[in-house]
């Protein structure tokens, strides 16, 4: 796997709304994969915002070591996967939803609808970098 950073194609594929999927590793090991919306800050970091009750954000916490992989929309063939840590934790309080509410609007055009639960953010850092059809290394 490459590491970052990611060369300026793959960055623009990146920051696109794409379907994506975020693996992490249970406490035994096993690996867990879950459909996710993301969303990639100034800093190159990538957002993720979890229910705060989700069972994989504990795991997350006690093995912060993830993988993201964006599909491009309409081309699956073309992709890309980021692995790193997660760098930071905060919480989404239900009252401001602030960053859930930056997914929702990235993916469907306004403020996220569920109101009711707290939410936790983290930030992923991009160590290394897979890609496949347009976004392949070379």
């Amino acid at each position: 796997m490459p590491k970052a950073p990611l060369p300026a194609e793959v960055a623009e594929l990146l920051a696109q709304p794409n379907p994506a999927v975020v693996a992490v590793l249970r406490p035994s090991g096993a690996p867990m994969s879950v459909a996710t919306w993301y969303l990639v800050e100034d800093d190159g970091t990538v957002l993720l915002n979890m229910d705060a009750g989700r069972a994989r954000l504990r795991w997350m916490r006690q093995r912060p070591e993830i993988a993201l992989t964006a599909l491009k929309a309409d081309e699956w063939y073309t992709h890309v996967s980021v692995r790193g840590p997660v760098v930071r934790w905060e919480d989404d309080p239900v009252k401001a939803m602030a960053d859930i509410d930056r997914l929702s609007m990235l993916y469907r055009g306004n403020p996220y609808a569920n109101r009711e639960r707290p939410r936790v953010s983290c930030w992923m850092r991009v160590d290394h970098w897979h890609g496949w059809g347009a976004a392949r290394a070379e």
